[in-house]
């Protein structure tokens, strides 16, 4: 069989590209070991002779990668695996037929599209349908709308807008539909935002998350009353939140009565394609047009969303957008046909299918724990499944439900879902879980394997370790939601500690230490509440607890406060709240004395000058004149020793005082005060190995501390302030100083200093004790 050479290099330098990029490798020319690329965002001028192959290729990698730390694991791309290479081939293929001969292109793009056509019509039950292929996937809808106009205002191709004031269109959505999808539209079709109704959601029967059909027929018969025109209505089959269904087969009558436009999309009309699909999703199929994003669904990167509607004339398809003249524009197709002959039939049922039993397997395994609660449509078919961990269902024993039991419970639940949410996405990367807020049920999770699973190759054994990984956090959940009133209560106890309330803190709580000089300006209190804040915050992270002591939420609204992480069920409420009270006492007392330390010594060097100047003249009236003389004195000293009265001198830096060396001597050793207490920890009722905060003989503390530290450890780093180069406490010790001697008159001949003299300093230094620094003796020399 005749190979193209064309192709066939295409197809190897594809592989060859895609080894490139996939691996994190280096390009397989052997020279390029020794390319260096730039990664700043600056471009270089363009080298005149060019760039091979594999040096491009380099390049895109270090472009790619420039952001990533040597140190930090990278980021989980797709898995594209072989059917991804078919689309990315598509890519590269449609380049190269666009260079074709006029005729040539017009047969292959016409085989193209009605192959790819034809297969998704018969693969959803979309009989008799025609499809727009599309990059972004709200164009497909907004071209249906430029249809629907057209259709509906026979004079719209000739006089525009000015016929819409005739009658005004309406648009209908649910309140579940994608965020500022309504807007869009609008905006795309110049039309005003009265002319979008979005339609509430059932309150009284029916799911929460379904259009509320009865409102819906009201608010037609009252738009039609006044002079509008219904235009057309957006169903889900699968809304972006909960993935719950709308009353199709309903909302499809309610649109024949009023002759709207029914358009479908949602993630469930992927389970069209199996055997066994549940009623309300049936209905999608005679709905006027629905939009497929086949691209998540069986895990194909970057192939085109698709938009199937059916309409019988060709003429206002043209003139809406739906479809082109242009030869080009049809390639869009061209990496899904090559996708779908890979996969076959057999491949994307499997890929779907494998997906809903995904979820089924999740949701079967959720049902047994106590503290979760669900948010499923249909409990045997549903691709997607909603969860959160709420405290109602432990409530039996009581006879009520524990939610509401304090202010703003909605809000804490709603923190510590947020938390579960990213602990389970680290643990269990494979599973895809996200994080999704609904209006009645607050912050869940939400696991949507037919998005996720094909591109992170999600398989059972992912599920039952996300299971596992939730079993071991709903202690650390319970736990904490328990003890936060206890933190409060403690705190409130304490006149130094302000309990702070942060509802969006999933954790034990925050509190903040108050210094208790009530005489400092606010400027001066602010900054002192911050280094007392900052110091007390490296403190407690360096104790040995399996807490965690961070500054907050980046963003937070609180700042110069501690915030403590997920409790576990041994934790002592009690001892912690008092060792930050007692650690902050100690770093305010400490910034006091270090304060004062300046006026202190200031004021102690003034007394000792002053003392050391009247020891001096003292020694000069006891010596006598004669002995100050070099040579005399000398001599006088050897005949007849002098004993001096005048004793050394300690400057106590704690008192500020200046005392005697005398009782050190006596004594043989340094006399101090108090020595300031030590930090309780409560070291004496801990057993060996018992680490801070824990309550002896709580069951199951190990693991549940165990898996609170993992978990948080890997989802709220530490957030350190560096280690201040503030002194150590000063002690009631005895410190010696020798200040200088003052200047004393000058004496015609100094004699020089005798050898009893020196004899005298030598016993005196022998009574020091061993080992030990004695005071310096104030001579006056």
């Amino acid at each position: 069989m005749m190979v193209d050479p064309t192709l066939a290099e295409m197809g190897k330098n594809l592989n060859e590209a895609m080894k490139i990029l996939e691996d994190g490798g280096k390009a397989s020319d052997p020279d390029a070991d020794r390319r260096q690329f730039s990664r700043s965002s600056i471009p270089g001028p363009l080298q005149g002779d060019g760039q091979d192959v594999a040096s491009i290729l380099q390049l895109v990698q270090n472009l790619m990668h420039e952001d990533e730390e040597e140190d930090k694991p990278s980021h989980r791309m797709q898995n594209v695996g072989e059917q991804g290479h078919m689309a990315l081939l598509g890519h590269s293929l449609a380049a190269y037929i666009s260079v074709l001969d006029r005729e040539r292109l017009r047969k292959l793009i016409t085989r193209i599209a009605s192959d790819t056509t034809l297969w998704l019509c018969r693969l959803f039950r979309y009989e008799s349908g025609s499809a727009y292929y599309h990059e972004d996937d709200r164009e497909g809808l907004l071209k249906v709308c430029r249809l629907v106009i057209n259709t509906r205002y026979e004079d719209y191709s000739t006089e525009g807008y000015t016929v819409l004031n005739s009658r005004q269109p309406v648009i209908y959505q649910s309140a579940t539909c994608r965020p500022g999808l309504g807007q869009h539209l609008c905006s795309q079709l110049a039309l005003p935002l009265s002319s979008l109704c979005t339609v509430p959601c059932n309150t009284m029967f029916g799911s929460q998350h379904q259009m509320d059909i009865a409102l819906l027929d009201k608010l037609i018969r009252e738009d039609v009353e006044t002079g509008k025109l219904p235009l057309l209505l957006i169903a889900n089959a699968g809304t972006p939140g909960a993935g719950h269904t709308d009353k199709l087969g309903r909302l499809k009558e309610l649109c024949e009565q009023y002759g709207m436009w029914l358009h479908i999309e949602g993630v469930n009309l992927a389970t069209l394609a199996l055997w066994e699909v549940s009623s309300p999703v049936t209905a999608a199929t005679r709905s006027d047009s629905m939009t497929l994003t086949l691209g998540p669904w069986l895990g194909l990167p970057a192939v085109p969303a698709v938009t199937l509607y059916r309409h019988e004339d060709p003429a206002l398809s043209l003139a809406a957008g739906l479809t082109s003249s242009q030869p080009v524009e049809k390639l869009r197709a061209l990496p899904l046909w090559l996708s779908l002959q890979y996969l076959g039939h057999d491949g994307i049922v499997e890929k779907i299918r494998h997906a809903v039993e995904l979820s089924q397997q999740l949701l079967e395994k959720l049902k047994t724990l106590a503290s979760i609660k669900t948010s499923v449509e249909d409990e045997l078919n549903s691709p997607v499944v909603v969860f959160r961990f709420s405290q109602e269902t432990s409530a039996e024993s009581s006879g009520g439900s524990v939610e509401g039991y304090f202010a703003g419970e909605r809000e804490v639940l709603d923190s510590l879902n947020r938390w579960l949410c990213e602990q389970l996405a680290q643990l269990v990367p494979a599973s895809g879980v996200d994080i999704v807020e609904l209006e009645d049920e607050g912050t869940c999770v939400r696991f949507t394997p037919l998005m996720t699973a094909a591109a992170l190759g999600t398989q059972r054994c992912d599920v039952d370790l996300l299971v596992e990984r939730l079993i071991e956090l709903i202690p650390v959940l319970n736990c904490t939601l328990r003890l936060r009133l206890d933190f409060r209560e403690e705190v409130y106890r304490h006149s130094a500690l302000s309990y702070i309330e942060d509802l969006s803190w999933p954790g034990l709580g925050a509190v903040r230490y108050e210094p208790r000089v009530e005489e400092l300006t606010d400027s001066k209190r602010k900054l002192e509440v911050e280094k007392i804040n900052s110091e007390l915050l490296v403190k407690l992270g360096d104790l040995d607890a399996d807490l965690i002591f961070s500054t907050g939420l980046e963003f937070g609204p609180e700042k110069d406060c501690i915030f403590i992480g997920m409790a576990t069920e041994d934790l002592d409420v009690a001892e912690l709240v008092d060792t930050i009270a007692a650690l902050g006492r100690d770093i305010e007392e400490n910034g006091r004395l270090l304060e004062n330390m300046t006026e202190v010594v200031r004021k102690g060097i003034q007394e000792a000058e002053l003392q050391l100047q009247k020891d001096n003249q003292d020694k000069l009236m006891e010596e006598g004149v004669l002995r100050q003389i070099p040579l005399v004195g000398s001599v006088l000293n050897w005949f007849s020793p002098f004993q001096s009265t005048v004793k050394g001198r300690t400057f106590n830096l704690a008192a500020g005082s200046l005392d005697s060396t005398e009782p050190t001597y006596s004594m043989k050793a340094q006399t101090g005060g108090l020595v300031s207490p030590e930090t309780p920890t409560s070291s004496a009722k801990r057993l060996p190995g018992q680490r801070l905060f824990r309550r002896e003989g709580a069951g199951g503390s190990d693991s549940h501390s165990e898996t609170s530290s993992v978990g948080q450890a890997e989802d709220f780093s530490r957030e350190r302030f560096p280690q201040p180069t503030t002194p150590s406490p000063v002690q009631d010790e005895a410190v010696s100083v020798v200040p200088e001697s003052p200047e004393i008159p000058q004496v015609p001949a100094e004699p020089e200093p005798t050898q009893e003299k020196g004899e005298v300093g030598t016993q005196e230094k022998e009574r020091q004790p061993d080992g030990q620094d004695a005071p310096v003796e104030e001579t006056g020399r």
